[in-house]
């Protein structure tokens, strides 16, 4: 915790609702972390692709964390107040009660997240209109934007479609409890919802798709007071609001942004002088942001609208103001790892040796697979083995839901060698489904040098590595390994006033820790295996196309 000598030091709080728990962090001016907690949501899956969270359990973990941070710190230094969370939409009646968004009647989840597909018949009607605002989200909506999902519960729980008081994105619910204005980030509207920074909504797109009652209350549900993220929202936050929260009346609550926008703000902006890295003296146009933890997202910037076929946007200003983004993405990552690895027959045997060695299963695995490789680079290992990894539909570059999962290679052997090798297999096929994104980006125009990585599964150095092999290109991990919550505090800090601009806190507040370069040596074999990744999907199309006709 702070010493008392720094008394003239300003503190930011940055709150994070990721998919399993929420976190805070008590953040100083330079970007470093003084203070972190963390507590676990409750996810309910009522039946195949639903997935339900409750506001009120979200609320309630989001002032516990906040807090434990403040907790012995004088409040006057507490200067702003910054939330990011996932694009899970929470639905909440004309009282401001949760309202239900299941067949149960259980109004206590009232949250449909991101990672939700119920909606798939709906998102499939919608493509299929064509319509105009489609080409901001690479030609094709995902399941997992708002549309589909609001589409799904008119028609599917209309009673409860009849009782709505508000839509919210999670960033902007968050927001709205601490401040009680019903302004929307910029960030999720564009993003997720459809709107444009220069045409607002699109009245003909809501009344094509059968959502015609969102025009008449002139969007008064879904939002029509529209912020830049980081500007300050309402008058602060509310003397409610400020009791949960442990933290002082009226000060600065931001615009929010969605959660892995909020980690590309906490990393693109670092300086980079003195590392050797092909972005230095370069515009940020050059550098990608990964956020990796329960999906991945991949976030390029660019000073002039580029639309890539299969990848979300270009949105203007949706992360740093007065820039293009694009958004790749995969739908399943530290959530395909985990589900491949606690699957295995081994497991048991993993978890026990990995519990009497003190280390946790993954760090357990790769010393595991240093072991095993012999003389082999460790990546080489998987010659005969290879994964392709859309278990959970494909998000990008080829926005097909409808994909599955594929392992090519398998044998008989059951043991702790095969676990391991079936998680190399599956951190490569994620990092060869990146480098499948950033070609399709590169081919529409983006030049991307440079990686920047965070969130869980860049404390890997597993996965780091074979993103840094697979795409030929540097990986930088920022200092603070928690960059989607300095994210959320640069928000904060910005709502406050002490910064002129995002930019200048995401220069002052982000900070380089290590930089991990390719290893050029082991291009052909990378090459190679990004060549049978590609005939994998050609095959399950090929074995589809041929299940499927008459």
């Amino acid at each position: 915790m702070p010493s008392e000598k720094q008394t003239a030091v300003k503190y930011y709080v940055g709150v994070d609702v990721g998919s399993a728990s929420v976190r805070a962090a008590l953040v100083d001016g330079s970007g470093t972390v003084v203070a972190h907690a963390e507590r676990p949501i409750q996810v309910w899956e009522p039946r195949p692709d639903h997935y339900e969270q409750s506001s009120a359990d979200i609320w309630a973990a989001c002032c516990s964390v906040t807090k434990e941070v403040v907790r012995g710190v004088d409040a006057s230094q507490i200067r702003g107040l910054g939330f990011d969370a996932t694009c899970s939409l929470v639905v909440v009646d004309k009282q401001s009660q949760p309202l239900a968004v299941n067949s149960e009647g259980q109004s206590h989840r009232n949250v449909i997240m991101w990672m939700d597909h119920r909606a798939a018949s709906q998102v499939r009607r919608i493509n299929a209109t064509q319509h105009r605002v489609l080409n901001y989200v690479g030609g094709a909506m995902s399941v997992e934007m708002q549309p589909p999902k609001l589409l799904w519960i008119k028609e599917n729980l209309p009673e409860s479609w009849e009782k709505v008081g508000y839509f919210f994105d999670l960033p902007d619910f968050l927001s709205w409890k601490a401040t009680g204005a019903t302004a929307r980030s910029l960030c999720t509207v564009v993003c997720k919802w459809t709107y444009t920074s220069d045409r607002g909504w699109d009245d003909s797109f809501w009344k094509m798709i059968g959502l015609e009652d969102l025009v008449k209350d002139k969007y008064e549900k879904i939002g029509n007071h529209v912020l830049s993220p980081g500007e300050a929202v309402g008058k602060g936050l509310t003397p409610e609001a400020a009791k949960d929260l442990g933290l002082p009346e009226g000060i600065a609550v931001a615009a929010s942004l969605i959660d892995a926008h909020a980690g590309g703000l906490g990393v693109i902006g670092a300086d980079v002088k003195g590392h050797n890295l092909p972005c230095e003296n370069q515009p940020i146009t050059s550098r990608l942001a990964m956020i990796c933890g329960t999906s991945s997202c991949h976030m390029g910037v660019s000073e002039t609208p580029i639309f890539v076929p299969g990848v979300w946007g270009p949105y203007f200003s949706a992360m740093v103001p007065g820039l293009w983004l694009n958004e790749g993405g995969q739908s399943a990552t530290g959530k395909l790892i985990d589900h491949v690895v606690r699957g295995h027959v081994a497991f048991p045997e993993l978890e026990a040796k990995a519990e009497a060695s003190a280390h946790s299963i993954y760090t357990y695995l790769n010393s595991h697979l240093d072991l095993i490789k012999k003389s082999l680079p460790v990546g080489f290992l998987t010659v005969d083995l290879h994964v392709w990894p859309d278990f959970h539909g494909n998000r990008s570059p080829l926005t097909d839901l409808t994909l599955k999962g594929m392992v090519v290679g398998l044998t008989l052997s059951r043991g702790l060698d095969e676990l391991a090798l079936i998680y190399l297999a599956t951190v490569q096929g994620i990092a060869l489904g990146t480098r499948h994104i950033l070609e399709a980006m590169e081919a529409a125009g983006h030049e991307i040098t440079t990686l920047f990585l965070c969130g869980g599964l860049s404390k890997n150095p597993l996965f780091v590595q074979m993103h840094a092999d697979i795409t030929g290109k540097p990986v930088v991990l920022s200092k603070e390994v928690e960059s989607v919550l300095v994210g959320a505090a640069i928000l904060g800090a910005c709502a406050s006033g002490d910064f002129a601009s995002i930019q200048e806190a995401m220069a002052k507040m982000g900070k380089i820790g290590r930089v991990v370069q390719p290893n050029h040596e082991h291009k052909r074999f990378y090459d190679k295996k990004y060549e049978v990744f590609l005939k994998l999907v050609e095959h399950q199309r090929e074995y589809r196309s041929i299940m499927n006709s008459s």
